[in-house]
């Protein structure tokens, strides 16, 4: 019984040293105190890019599994929807197929005061398209020719800020990942067919992402790699780095002060039969 003591002591000792150096996975509380705080960044970043005029557009890309829907999430759940506009495109149409390959893409590019964030972009054509055989590999080539001088017009001629973010999940935890979708009823709706066809095919992946890093990884727009296995902290990394992406000041404003309200003159509840949602008894802990 005292080995087992010493050994659980021996346990939380490491797990304590490892949160302060930052190896082992970080614990809620601590993850949920550092979050908070970058959210208030985020929300001062959000009021610098509407009062100067700024377009930010953020990618994301990764293999399924790898938290691109995690860290968007993270992102954008204390601020406004129309400045942080997330685009998550659907398979294209028929009308779409018919188009300019980047034409569905940059009509959602970000306006004055706007930060825009896709879940997958363009991109896609380099990774799942490839990968998949929907399309040959003469033009995955020829897009990874036109990518670059592309993105540098995005930057340099329209004036975004384009930051690209790969997601990297080792096979091992993208593994746990889908069978936790499989077992979860609330997740079940993220494991597509085209998922569980493109997971056999990892190292088609790799040579994927090897060749896209080699041909769009550009100093007007670079790749940024987030190791992804520990998702609390691929979130705050990732948060982070944006933030330190674009020069931003908290701007200065008054604190707001509520007005009274006005005076019932006369009003009165009608006797209206509303029809409330049921009151459930729900566990108190």
């Amino acid at each position: 019984m005292g080995a087992t003591k010493n050994q659980s002591k021996g346990h939380k000792a490491r797990e304590a040293d490892e949160d302060r150096n930052g190896d082992g996975p970080l614990k809620r509380k601590a993850y949920e105190r550092e979050l908070a705080k970058l959210h208030g960044e985020l929300v001062k970043l959000q009021l610098w890019v509407v009062e100067k005029g700024l377009k930010v557009c953020v990618v994301f890309e990764g293999r399924d599994g790898a938290g691109k829907g995690g860290v968007i999430k993270a992102i954008t759940e204390r601020v406004s929807p129309r400045v942080f506009r997330v685009v998550a495109l659907p398979a294209p149409t028929e009308r779409e197929k018919s188009q300019m390959y980047i034409q569905r893409y940059i009509q959602h590019l970000p306006a004055a005061g706007e930060i825009v964030i896709f879940d997958r972009s363009w991109y896609n054509r380099a990774g799942v398209e490839r990968v998949m055989e929907f399309c040959s590999m003469d033009t995955v080539k020829r897009f990874l020719e036109m990518a670059p001088p592309v993105e540098k017009a995005f930057t340099e001629e329209a004036g975004i800020i384009l930051l690209k973010y790969w997601l990297e999940v080792s096979p091992e935890e993208q593994t746990r990942r889908l069978e936790e979708r499989i077992n979860d009823p609330r997740k079940i709706w993220k494991l597509s067919p085209m998922d569980l066809k493109s997971y056999s095919r990892w190292y088609d992946y790799s040579r994927a992402r090897d060749d896209m890093f080699h041909a769009t990884d550009t100093p007007w727009a670079p790749w940024y790699v987030v190791r992804s296995d520990d998702k609390r902290r691929a979130r705050l990394n990732t948060i982070a780095h944006l933030l330190s992406q674009i020069p931003y000041k908290e701007l200065p404003r008054d604190a707001p002060v509520l007005p009274k309200r006005q005076k019932a003159h006369g009003y009165e509840e009608p006797h209206y039969p509303y029809k409330y949602a049921p009151e459930l008894a729900w566990p108190a802990d």
